[in-house]
């Protein structure tokens, strides 16, 4: 758990890491289909990656800039 600078933005981190956890699921699952040649596997995923990324985009974009350093150094 990341805990927020202002905690008044900490259900917004907590549902952007929860976002942006799920997304890296789902892309390591995209990459294996790929590597596997599982076509329709993978555009099934790839969707699911593009709508997860989209909602973690949404939810970061309401937080302060500091907010969103703080969750991308802490997870990549």
């Amino acid at each position: 758990m990341i805990n927020a600078i202002n905690k008044k933005h900490q259900s917004k981190v907590n549902r952007a890491v929860k976002t942006l956890v799920k997304y890296n699921a789902l892309n390591d699952l995209r990459n294996i289909a790929d590597s596997n040649g599982e076509e329709k596997i993978y555009k099934k995923l790839d969707r699911q990656c593009l709508n997860s990324f989209d909602k973690y985009l949404d939810i970061v974009s309401e937080l302060p800039a500091r907010e969103r350093t703080q969750i991308e150094k802490q997870l990549y």
